[in-house]
């Protein structure tokens, strides 16, 4: 009896898998495909040819472009940055300093491994010690 009904179920699904079987299911012909026109880029007669003596297109920075694109170009400074930089001695620093401070020659001082441990610990309450401010 199982065998029989295991022979009939084999049947029915393989009968839905037939064109014209029982399911008659309207499935699409991968056959019966139709050729489409090419795309066909419509002439623009608004461009018209640079006139002699004007400058090219590929002579435009492309660099001062993006950074005036991001950043709207440049900005007058506000009286408070005006100040911070004048107390800070602005017109005493270096010029250059942050292309300088990734230099290979650029000297340095080794604090140590208590530096970079003190440095590195997180701010807040730890296992040991308290932060507490005094009123």
């Amino acid at each position: 009896m199982a065998k029989l009904a295991t022979a009939a179920s084999a049947a029915l699904l393989l009968a839905g898998c037939a064109q014209g079987g029982l399911f008659n299911r309207g499935a699409p012909d991968e056959f019966a495909v139709a050729r489409n026109a090419p795309l066909v880029m419509p002439p623009d007669y608004a461009l018209v040819p640079p006139a002699p003596g004007t400058s090219s297109a590929a002579s435009v920075d492309t660099r001062a472009e993006a950074i005036n694109a991001l950043f709207g170009g440049p900005q007058q400074r506000s009286a408070t940055e005006t100040e911070m930089l004048q107390a800070a001695d602005r017109d005493r620093a270096a010029q250059g300093a942050r292309s300088v401070a990734g230099d290979p020659d650029t000297n340095v001082v080794d604090k140590g491994a208590v530096t970079q441990t003190i440095l590195q610990v997180p701010e807040g309450d730890g296992q040991e010690a308290r932060v507490s401010t005094p009123q």
